[in-house]
């Protein structure tokens, strides 16, 4: 299957471009605008592997202020080519500003200013990754049956299974699904780790976006702007917690249900994931999703935390 994120690229580099603040002993900058955006991008899903393609040529807008004299200048940032040839250090960018005197300013954002835009573009190539591929095409009801009979096999941790969903079809069409099993150690006990899997305040920080948690039995659960949704179905404090969970993309009322088992390890903790019900054209999309989404960025507000508190 391939699905164009082109339009979808472009909302989100906007998202992650414009607005972006430099800020150094010289004055302040601020990306005002995306001028100029040129290119596509996809994705495709061959024989269970996800294969990337992008090309952008962008124009950004900068305004800036002078720290000592108050001087308001602007400019330009243009990208010529953010392809999947090149890595986001390689990319050029080139800076440019207006005649006249405000040198500091086009100086702050050749320095800090290019590695804030390299910041959001590999920001932009993450979510590429993760965030869209939560919506990659499912296989369809024609290739159903010749999935079921060559993925009969188990595959490392994966569990082959199958469930029936009547919603797709009065017969009830079968959809391969897997089990997914993941382990990982945070450096936190499992009382700081269970709440910011509970805490509304906690998990936007480290999903970076309005989430509805409401830590109860049947209570919802709403994330990464609706990408993924679902419900409580058992807390146990510290300890455990199930839920019915899905990504926008699977098909109508289709849940799988993951457990996430803390087990305290003095200063540490493993989580212990169990994510059964996971269509198998959506198996690299839900590991990526809980690894890079979840796991990675959970490790980096745990850091954050305890940076602050040292």
């Amino acid at each position: 299957t391939e699905r164009d994120a082109t339009s979808w690229s472009k909302s989100k580099l906007k998202e992650l471009l414009v607005g972006l603040v430099v800020e150094g002993e010289a004055g302040r900058c601020e990306i005002s605008d995306l001028k100029h955006v040129e290119g596509e991008a996809s994705c495709n899903s061959r024989k269970g592997k996800l294969i990337f393609f992008y090309e952008w040529n962008l124009r950004l807008s900068w305004k800036g202020t002078v720290k000592e004299s108050g001087e308001k200048h602007k400019g330009s940032v243009e990208i010529p080519n953010l392809s999947e040839e090149n890595e986001v250090d390689d990319t050029e960018i080139n800076i440019s500003k207006k005649k006249g005197e405000g040198d500091v300013l086009k100086e702050l954002m050749r320095t800090e200013g290019t590695s804030k835009v390299r910041e959001a573009l590999r920001d932009y190539l993450k979510a590429l990754k993760t965030e869209f591929t939560l919506g990659m095409i499912l296989p369809t009801k024609a290739t159903v049956g010749q999935e079921l009979a060559t993925e009969q096999k188990l595959s490392g941790n994966t569990v082959q299974e199958t469930v029936s969903l009547q919603s797709l079809d009065p017969v009830g069409v079968k959809i391969p699904t897997v089990k997914i099993l993941m382990r990982e150690t945070f450096n936190s006990p499992a009382e700081e780790l269970y709440r910011i899997f509970t805490t509304k305040e906690a998990v936007q920080k480290f999903s970076k976006c309005p989430a509805v948690i409401e830590p109860e039995k049947g209570g919802k659960l709403q994330m990464f702007d609706g990408c993924v949704n679902g419900e409580y179905s058992e807390l146990v404090p510290n300890q455990r917690i199930v839920l019915k969970w899905r990504c926008r993309s699977w098909p109508e009322e289709h849940y799988a249900t993951v457990a996430l088992n803390f087990k305290d390890m003095a200063l540490q903790t493993e989580l212990q994931l169990e994510c059964k019900g996971v269509p198998v054209s959506h198996e690299d999309s839900t590991r990526q999703c809980w690894k890079q989404q979840y796991f990675e960025e959970i490790h980096i507000l745990l850091q954050q935390s305890q940076a602050s508190m040292e």
